[in-house]
């Protein structure tokens, strides 16, 4: 009978351990998220896909957006690249609530509007972090990884071989 009172005691004892009083802390500091924003109300995230880099800036606004100094459908003629870029902005629902300014290089059209769409998702969460779960859902705060494989040697191409001839 002893050991059982005392095997109660412990457990007693267990539930006022440092872990359980740790576990109201981390939700404390993972709850207030606080935005991130520059001395002018703006929001910057980087975005980066293949070998384009986007830098993007955020501030609320009309839905103005601005890719190297140019207009976006002056800079993305392609539908497809148009709706690539604006996908996270109406995941979020968010359209005609901000300016986006951006600067991109390297890489071609469809690696920079990648790029962009990165660089306007991270810019999103650090305006209202509470956007997070729904862009981290449809997969827009994820790098892809895929880039082009480099070529070797006594190949033609990255493995494409030369033709072979038997005589």
């Amino acid at each position: 009978m002893s050991d059982t009172h005392s095997l109660e005691d412990l457990k007693d004892a267990m539930e006022g351990t440092p872990s359980d009083a740790s576990a109201p802390a981390a939700e404390e500091t993972a709850a207030p998220a606080e935005p991130k924003l520059d001395k002018f109300g703006r929001a910057y995230a980087t975005g980066r896909r293949k070998d384009a880099v986007a830098r993007v800036w955020l501030k609320p606004g009309s839905g103005k957006i601005t890719i190297n100094g140019k207009e976006l459908d002056r800079y993305f003629a392609r539908p497809v690249l148009r709706m690539i870029l604006k996908q996270p902005i109406e995941t979020a629902q968010r359209e005609d609530q901000f300016d986006i300014t951006c600067t991109v290089v390297g890489g071609g059209l469809s690696g920079q509007a990648g790029a962009l769409r990165h660089g306007i998702s991270r810019a999103l969460t650090y305006y209202e972090p509470a956007l997070r779960p729904a862009l981290k859902a449809e997969g827009f705060l994820t790098r892809d990884p895929r880039v082009v494989e480099r070529k070797k040697y006594g190949k033609r191409k990255a493995r494409r071989s030369f033709q072979f001839s038997k005589r």
